[in-house]
């Protein structure tokens, strides 16, 4: 996901591209604003951590960009090209590394794991917003 960090500072395309580029096929795509129900549900493991009300306040402060990709060990995938959380520990070339100077405004969030994936695609896209299309282009990665 996209978080509103990217989409204030007009970076949208350049994430979508990174996660291109390396193969990943976008099956779900949506332009969207986070009510403050979905943010709880999206946050609730972090929920009484004092850094929760303000993960919650970031998140619904401006449109986000959710997306669903798809490739060989996609997750672990995604979040090495994200990049670790903290901006001081992401490395240049990552998302975050190259983007990102506050973890209290990272600017993307990627599931941590194949459970948290899936979770997270029920809570902010229904079935019928997913489409598995025939990636041509996979033979070559």
């Amino acid at each position: 996901m996209c978080k509103p960090g990217v989409l204030n500072r007009r970076l949208v395309g350049q994430v979508i591209t990174r996660l291109e580029h390396k193969g990943l096929k976008l099956v779900g795509l949506k332009l969207m604003q986070i009510s403050p129900e979905l943010a709880a549900q999206h946050y609730a493991e972090h929920k009484g951590k004092d850094f929760y009300d303000e993960l919650v306040s970031y998140i619904i402060s401006a449109p986000v960009v959710a997306m669903v990709w798809q490739g060989d060990d996609c997750v672990a995938l995604v979040r090495k090209i994200v990049g670790a959380t903290k901006p001081t520990e992401a490395t240049p070339g990552t998302i975050r590394g190259d983007f990102c100077a506050h973890t209290n405004h990272n600017i993307i969030h990627a599931s941590d794991s194949d459970a948290s994936a899936e979770r997270e695609i029920r809570l902010f896209f229904a079935d019928e917003e997913l489409i598995d299309w025939n990636d041509e282009n996979a033979l070559w990665y």
